[in-house]
């Protein structure tokens, strides 16, 4: 009622004399008493000229306090109506005060028929208080509750309220879509019945009391494709995803009836997922022959993630096949109450719907709303009223709708793509329903939820509601659902008897659309890199294009000295450091027609201060991205700054790079270890999803890691968890030591024709240190190395062999050129998976006659040692390691305990025994400037 707090106690008086003030000059008065003192006016005009019949106005002050009390009224059901609707099937609803009886507005029964010029806002005019009244029951409190008066938008106000007060938000469908209505309601129905007889036992997890999700996606497509939308990419967990893939999305029943049986093809490479985490895609033709492409993502069981997934891949085929136009294509997520409040990644990608980086035109939010989670209560499982409240925070619209009603949900769900269309923003249909089992079908629901299962024990399903309802209406034949079931019966008995004759399960092609010339690895793909360079002329070109700045724009002293720098790189030492070795990467491939996005907390600037990507004019704070201009053909650079978020941005990128497999899209962690708020997805997508779901992606990870004393949460990136998962030849994991090597592995990705994701260990005090550059013809003649032996070293001095990965390298390197070691080799892993086995059994048989030493930074028990210690356990290597010691933690708080640990580990690889010597690496060291990266 907030919207009319300027009418609340006003006198009589006082309203004649702004009335009166009005008709003077309406700018006298404020613009709410403008609006209110119009609509008084229009209703008095429509009585006057006789428009209206057997009306009475009064227009006594009393009654013109009355006619503020009826626009009270109206405000009240459309804010607060939703608290009062017939939405719950199996529970009565909780109590709200105030209620909504005509007494709670300032009426009594003797007030009913009297005529009011406030029902010209509902589109009545001048109306007796018990139509307004008896419009706003039917509008707001039946089948439908809609909240969306906290959107801050009159236009949106004005859009629903002429939408649903006009139609009373009661559909009226014809005949021909009730029957179609009942057929997908019938089809969900009978697919359930038929699983559940067939594989007594079995986990499907039900759609049972949740079947108008069916129509509902049915129709939703159909409006969506009168709209204009030409594909939708759908992401939910297991409830209903059976029902889904087979009633919706096409997949046969044939091959879900084989699933069921366990069948597997014994020549594929494949681990494979359980039936309900199965993606699938098709092409559907709707009931007016437009075409829809439709996508249902794999999900894992970790409930939402895959919700971030779908906007990422929505956003990419956006950008790859339409254009970016948001009127084309549509996501559309199905959550279930629980997920939905309690789940903090729904949080996470909300927050992305309006934001540049990540915007989709709009999410339609389906959500199942089972009122229990698991065994848990809806009062146990949330403090907001409802578990779709989380809306509120973009300001969405959400539809609160009874799953016993199926004609509502399709009305609703309509609706709600119109919305979307109008406006491209989210929008949440809330299915008020009930699980008929437990959280799976072996699972007992009534230890926990006694009282409501007796409820839904006696419950007739929406199939038998609905048939009820179209019977007493003549809408059908008696007997049209009798001969829709049996027809569809003997249809899923004739694919089960065929799904048992085959033999093994069904291949579906993988590699298709964009893929098509992508394909598995092979063990050979990983015995050496594919051929990365880049010719001089073209190198030096791109080089200098990106090192320009437009002379006519005033930028900061530190920017142009920055890019006279780099220029200096090019046009005389051609000497390229890491964040030129890194742009020039980019650079090269959108020469070349490669799209690159990349997305992460700070990564225009870089979390350090060195990549630059884009820069502001000082003045105003236009940007200038200077990798926009390497030629007229160039593929797009893309480069967003994302908000606080790592679980839902990488998941999106992921989602975005399985799109595309021919752009190069990168999430950069802010410090690698806050990966680990992301972990969900690097388990259950990045390292598994070709195993379980045969579908590939060259996403690529950078983690920023290294020991320079910044403390425990900015110095492990975790290379120990990357590498527990590794298997399979399943993802790439390197740790680059010069910026050449970085170059060709970001290449290296769009240059073979397979697609892994790639995890890169970058740099952060190395991003200046001096001796941590690239000559040119590292670019121009060379590829990526997976091993890189140690030059200056000859194998007959050589007694012993010190193997790293990453920044420990140059620490090494500084000691053994200290000392003049001859008799000590230094050479870098900087691929760690896949394990260039062939590559290192030459390097053991060159320093035949030398020990071999793991040297890390990392604790024992972190790192790459677990890893290495396993893969070469029994081998000739026979490694010994020098690390820190084991740890809960990665890394001490104190500086100059990590110095002296850091200072202790290269004495020990060279064998410092002199008490002395040790004692001035330490003090050397303590008084070492170290980069400030936090």
């Amino acid at each position: 009622m907030d919207s009319f707090s300027y009418l609340s106690n006003a006198d009589s008086a006082y309203i004649d004399s702004l009335y009166q003030s009005y008709k003077e000059d309406p700018q006298s008065v404020d613009f709410g008493w403008q609006k209110f003192f119009e609509g008084f006016d229009f209703g008095q005009q429509a009585v006057d000229g006789n428009s209206t019949e057997n009306v009475s106005v009064n227009s006594t002050p009393d009654h013109v306090l009355k006619e503020i009390n009826v626009l009270n009224m109206i405000n009240g059901y459309r804010t607060r109506g939703h608290l009062f609707t017939k939405t719950n099937p199996v529970r009565e609803r909780r109590k709200y005060y105030p209620g909504k009886g005509i007494e709670t507005f300032g009426f009594t029964d003797a007030d009913l028929d009297t005529v009011f010029n406030a029902g010209v806002e509902v589109g009545l005019g001048p109306a007796k208080l018990r139509d307004i009244y008896q419009l706003l029951e039917d509008t707001y409190c039946q089948s439908i509750g809609v909240e969306y008066r906290y959107m801050r938008n009159p236009i949106k106000f004005k859009w629903f309220e002429e939408r649903m007060e006009s139609s009373r938000n009661l559909p009226n469908f014809d005949t021909e879509k009730k029957k179609r209505i009942l057929q997908k309601l019938n089809q969900a129905v009978v697919f359930e019945s038929f699983l559940g007889t067939k594989f007594l036992g079995q986990k499907r997890f039900s759609l049972e009391g949740a079947e108008s999700l069916i129509p509902a996606l049915d129709s939703v497509i159909e409006k969506g494709a009168e709209l204009g939308i030409q594909e939708f990419v759908i992401g939910m967990a297991h409830r209903g995803r059976l029902n889904v893939l087979a009633n919706i999305m096409g997949k046969t029943y044939k091959d879900i009836f084989s699933e069921f049986d366990g069948k597997y093809n014994k020549d594929l490479p494949f681990g494979g997922d359980v039936k309900y985490h199965m993606g699938f895609s098709t092409d559907v033709e709707t009931s007016n022959n437009n075409k829809v492409h439709l996508s249902l993502c794999p999900n894992p069981s970790h409930l939402e993630t895959v919700g971030a997934i779908v906007e990422g891949l929505s956003r990419s085929k956006m950008d790859m096949k339409y254009g970016s136009d948001y009127k084309k294509i549509a996501p559309i997520l199905i959550h279930g109450d629980a997920s939905v409040a309690g789940q903090g990644l729904v949080y996470e990608v909300l927050q992305m719907a309006k934001l540049d980086a990540y915007k989709t035109g709009g999410t339609i939010h389906l959500v199942i709303n089972n009122q229990v989670g698991f065994t848990t209560n809806f009062k146990d499982a949330r403090s907001s009223t409802y578990c779709t409240d989380i809306a509120k925070v973009t300001l969405s619209p959400v539809f609160h709708v009874n799953g016993d009603d199926p004609e509502a949900v399709v009305y609703a769900i309509n609706m709600a793509m119109e919305y979307r269309q109008r406006f491209h923003n989210d929008v949440f249909i809330d299915i008020l329903c009930y699980r008929r089992y437990g959280h799976n079908e072996s699972d007992e629901p009534r230890f926990t939820q006694p009282l409501l299962y007796k409820t839904i024990e006696k419950h007739p399903n929406p199939r038998e509601i609905y048939l009820e309802k179209l019977k007493a209406s003549g809408a059908v034949d008696a007997n049209l659902a009798k001969q829709m079931d049996k027809e569809f019966r003997d249809l899923l008995q004739e694919r089960l008897n065929e799904s048992k004759e085959d033999e093994g399960a069904p291949i579906n092609p993988v590699f298709s659309g964009a893929w098509t010339e992508v394909r598995f690895s092979k063990e050979e793909d990983f015995a050496s890199s594919p051929d990365t360079s880049v010719d001089k002329d073209t190198f030096l070109k791109i080089a200098s294009k990106i090192t320009d700045l437009p002379t006519d724009k005033k930028f900061l002293s530190k920017v142009d000295r920055l890019f006279k720098d780099r220029k200096k790189m090019v046009n005389e030492t051609h000497v390229f450091d890491w964040a030129m070795g890194e742009l020039m990467a980019y650079g090269t491939l959108v020469n070349e027609g490669n799209r690159v996005r990349i997305s992460g907390q700070d990564v225009e600037r870089g979390t350090f201060s060195h990549r630059h990507a884009v820069v502001k004019v000082e003045d105003s704070e236009e940007e200038y991205t200077p990798l926009t201009q390497v030629s007229e053909k160039q593929a797009p650079f893309e480069i967003y700054n994302s908000h606080l978020s790592e679980y839902g941005v990488l998941g999106f990128e992921y989602g975005y790079a399985m799109a595309n497999p021919y752009a190069l899209t990168i999430w950069e962690a802010q410090f690698g270890d806050f990966f680990n708020g992301a972990q969900i997805v690097v388990d259950q997508y990045i390292s598994s999803a070709e195993t379980k779901w045969q579908r590939a992606n060259g996403l690529v990870m950078l983690l920023p890691h290294g020991y320079e004393g910044q403390g425990p949460e900015h110095s492990s990136a975790r290379v120990e968890r990357f590498l527990e998962l590794c298997a399979e030849y399943n993802m790439s994991v390197v740790n680059c030591t010069t910026p050449a090597q970085f170059f060709h592995v970001l290449r290296r990705q769009l240059k073979r024709e397979i697609r892994k994701p790639l995890v890169v260990f970058t740099p952060k005090s190395l991003l200046r240190f001096p001796k941590c550059v690239s000559p040119l013809e590292d670019f121009t003649n060379n590829k990526f190395q997976e091993v890189i032996d140690d030059a200056s070293a000859k194998a007959k001095e050589v007694k012993r062999v010190l193997i790293c990965t990453g920044k420990i390298f140059y620490d090494l390197q500084e000691e053994k050129e200290k000392l003049n070691r001859k008799d000590i080799a230094i050479v870098r892993l900087e691929q760690m998976y896949p394990t260039p086995f062939a590559q290192l059994d030459k390097i053991r048989e060159k320093y035949s006659n030398a020990e071999f030493i793991w040297v890390q930074e990392e604790p024992e028990n972190m790192g790459a040692w677990p890893f290495i210690s396993r893969v070469f356990r029994k081998s000739k290597f026979d490694f010994d390691v020098i690390s820190r010691k084991p740890s809960s933690s990665p890394a001490t708080g104190f500086a100059k305990l990590h110095l002296a640990e850091q200072a202790a580990i290269v004495a020990k690889a060279f064998e410092i025994k002199n008490t002395e010597q040790v004692k001035e690496v330490v003090k050397k060291a303590s008084t070492a400037k170290t980069a400030k990266v936090d």
